[in-house]
C-alpha cells in the first residue's frame, strides 16, 4: 500500500519510487475564491495539468498567475489520453488531473486514468476541494446521514422514467445532476413516478445568480415552468419515500369482538393473529384485548 505525505512536493513515503505522482485536484464550481491554497500550490509545482477542457482551465490558471503546461483530458478520449498520461507519470512526472469544475471523477472524466494509475503502481493524491454534490448537501438540512446519488439522470425520457420508477420505494434522498435543457421535463417525470415530495433545488451554486430553493416538488416544477428561460446548471435533491409507523384501524375494537365471540380462539391467538395481519405492535393490541375480553366477563 502506497502512502503519501502532506509536505511540499507531496511525493510518496516509504521506499523508492521512480514514477510520479497523480493529484486530483477540485477546483471551484464557480467562485473563484473557494479554490484551495493547497491546490494552488500544486497546481503551480506539478509538470502538467490534464483539464477536461484547457481552454476553460487556462482562465483559472491565468486569474491565479499560474503557467503549467496543459494536455486535454475529455471524456471521448478518456481512454486513449490516459495511457498517454500514464506513459508520463511512470516516468517520473507529477501530473494534476483537474475538471472544469468541481472534483473529478464524480460524474465528471477521471475514473479511467485513477484506475490505470492504481495498475501501474502509482501514487494517486486527492487534493480536495469544492464538489456541487456536497455543496447542495450542506443546505439541504437533512436528518439522514446517508443519500443516493445518481449522477446524471439519462437524457432519454423513457430511460429516465424506468430509472425513478425503479427508485420509488427508495427511502434515502435522491441526488442528481441535471442540465437547464431538461430539468422541466426531470422535475415532472419525478412528479409521475415519485409523487409529490419535498425537494431542495441549487442552480449556479457559488456563482453570481446562485438559487437555491425547497419546496415540494408540484411546486418547484410550476415555478421553473413559469420561467421564460431557464439557464445554469441543477443539482436536485429529492426526499425519500416517507415511511409513517403503522396505525391502528379504527374497527380495532370490533374485529377484537369478532375474534372473542369465534369457539376456539382464545386472547393469545386473536392478539397473535391481529398483531401479524395488520403489522402492530403484540403488547397494544394485546391491552386492547384484555378490556374487550373482559366486556363479556
Amino acid at each position: 500500500m502506497r502512502q503519501t505525505s502532506g509536505k511540499k512536493g507531496e511525493t510518496p513515503t516509504g521506499g523508492t519510487c521512480k514514477s510520479g505522482t497523480l493529484f486530483v485536484v477540485a477546483t471551484p464550481i464557480g467562485n473563484l475564491e473557494d479554490i484551495t491554497l493547497r491546490a494552488l500550490r500544486i497546481l503551480q509545482e506539478v509538470d502538467c495539468i490534464a483539464a477536461e477542457d484547457t481552454r476553460h482551465t487556462r482562465k483559472l490558471l491565468s486569474h491565479f498567475d499560474i503557467h503549467t503546461p496543459l494536455i486535454s483530458y475529455y471524456k471521448e478520449k478518456e481512454a486513449i489520453r490516459a495511457q498517454e498520461i500514464v506513459a508520463r507519470l511512470l516516468s517520473g512526472h507529477r501530473v494534476a488531473l483537474v475538471s472544469d469544475a468541481g472534483t473529478p471523477g464524480i460524474s465528471d472524466p477521471g475514473g479511467i486514468l485513477v484506475q490505470s494509475a492504481y495498475e501501474h503502481g502509482i501514487a494517486v493524491v486527492p487534493v480536495p476541494g469544492v464538489s456541487a454534490l456536497a455543496t447542495v448537501l450542506s443546505v439541504a438540512g437533512l436528518r439522514e446521514s446517508t443519500h443516493l446519488f445518481l449522477g446524471f439522470l439519462p437524457t432519454k425520457a423513457v430511460e429516465r422514467r424506468k430509472l425513478l420508477r425503479s427508485l420509488k420505494n427508495e427511502t434515502h434522498p435522491l441526488v442528481f445532476y441535471e442540465s437547464p435543457r431538461r430539468i422541466t421535463a426531470t422535475l415532472a417525470d419525478c412528479l409521475t413516478e415519485l409523487g409529490d415530495r419535498r425537494a431542495v433545488i441549487g442552480r449556479e451554486l457559488t456563482k453570481m445568480h446562485e438559487e437555491v430553493v425547497s419546496a415540494e416538488l408540484a411546486q418547484l416544477l410550476a415555478m421553473f415552468k413559469a420561467r421564460e428561460s431557464i439557464k445554469g446548471e441543477f443539482v436536485v435533491l429529492i426526499g425519500g419515500l416517507r415511511v409513517s409507523a403503522p396505525q391502528p384501524p379504527d374497527n380495532l375494537d370490533d374485529l377484537l369482538r369478532w375474534y372473542r365471540d369465534q369457539s376456539g380462539v382464545s386472547l393469545k391467538d386473536a392478539v397473535a393473529s391481529i398483531a401479524k395481519d395488520l403489522d402492530l405492535s403484540r403488547s397494544e393490541v394485546y391491552q386492547k384485548a384484555l378490556a374487550v375480553w373482559k366486556e363479556s366477563a
